[in-house]
């Protein structure tokens, strides 16, 4: 009877302990992390882009598999977001746009504010204006993290108490405003390295290259750095401040193509820029994509395919030059 007496113990401990593991793991373990489109509808401050997702049919994207990352604006930003843009709420907003706007705050990959880059592009998932192209954002990340330029510029900042809210699907950043879909412009005045092309444009004595640039397009820029204007100038007898106003029109209007041009799509051959029509400079591919000016200076394509609603940015080391005859 001892032997059948502890048998039942041992086997009623053993039941106990099954119980209890199983318990553990389906009610007190670990709980499986919530997606991004759950934590959002938990999160009384993003109640509208809650809304807007629902209106745009995104919550499923947000609610699936994936690894993506979602730069969140709060109500107070979609709240001056709406009021800006003379919408009296969300629905008076049209839905195709919406939804793009709402991309635009998404990228394909899964970014903590540690491996965003410090200072340079990524892809949302906003449409650009050509099939299979997707809006760049520019990150920069000298003080806290700014997103194309800043809310100034149609772009944003991370809170930087609210950032890294891990998700099952990717990460949350929760931001100051609503993310406006980026033009050429916006791209330019985003990033520091062209704050000598973006001073040139709105110089004194220049026609209206902000509003031609921010115009429906497309336009294909050919965007020098601010260390290409920087060789321009000693380059220069008298430097750049002794070029006139009038051919210093002529330089900006030369770095400007008609057409949403992609590094894929560039061919071999002379090119017309649209606001300079009677000159032409020449791209080569051979080593790498190159422009040779009218005066016979190479200026090689150091990055690609800044993607803007407008038009496409290709970025060189070397400001071209028409003939200033």
């Amino acid at each position: 009877m001892k032997i059948n007496s502890n048998l039942k113990k041992m086997m009623l401990l053993f039941l106990v302990t099954t119980l209890s593991i199983s318990c553990n793991d389906d009610d007190t373990g670990t709980v499986a992390p919530k997606t991004i489109a759950e934590i959002a509808q938990s999160e009384s401050d993003l109640s509208i882009l809650v809304q807007a997702l629902t209106i745009t049919d995104l919550v499923g994207v947000l609610d699936g598999e994936g690894a993506y990352t979602v730069f969140a604006p709060t109500n107070a930003a979609f709240t001056a977001y709406l009021e800006a843009n003379n919408y009296d709420n969300l629905a008076a907003v049209p839905e195709p746009a919406l939804k793009e706007i709402l991309l635009n705050h998404v990228l394909g990959t899964k970014f903590t504010s540690v491996t965003l880059p410090a200072a340079g592009y990524v892809k949302t998932l906003a449409s650009g204006p050509v099939a299979n192209t997707n809006l760049s954002m520019y990150v920069n990340k000298t003080s806290g993290v700014v997103l194309n330029g800043g809310a100034a510029n149609k772009g944003a900042s991370v809170d930087v108490n609210r950032a890294n809210i891990d998700a099952s699907n990717g990460t949350i950043h929760i931001v100051n405003s609503v993310i406006g879909l980026p033009t050429i412009v916006n791209h330019a005045i985003a990033n520091p390295d062209f704050e000598s092309l973006v001073g040139a444009l709105t110089g004194a004595g220049q026609p209206d290259f902000v509003g031609t640039l921010s115009g429906t397009g497309p336009y294909t820029v050919f965007a020098p750095t601010d260390a290409a204007f920087s060789d321009l100038n000693e380059e220069l007898v008298g430097g750049i401040a002794g070029v006139s106003a009038t051919n210093l029109t002529k330089v900006l209007s030369y770095h400007v193509v008609s057409g949403n041009i992609l590094a894929a799509n560039l061919a071999a051959g002379p090119v017309t820029p649209i606001l300079q029509p009677a000159q032409t400079f020449l791209v080569g591919l051979t080593g790498g994509a190159k422009i040779t000016d009218a005066n016979g200076r190479v200026s090689n394509i150091i990055a690609t395919d800044v993607q803007a609603t407008n038009g496409v940015v290709h970025v060189l080391d070397k400001v071209l030059l028409p003939n200033l005859n």
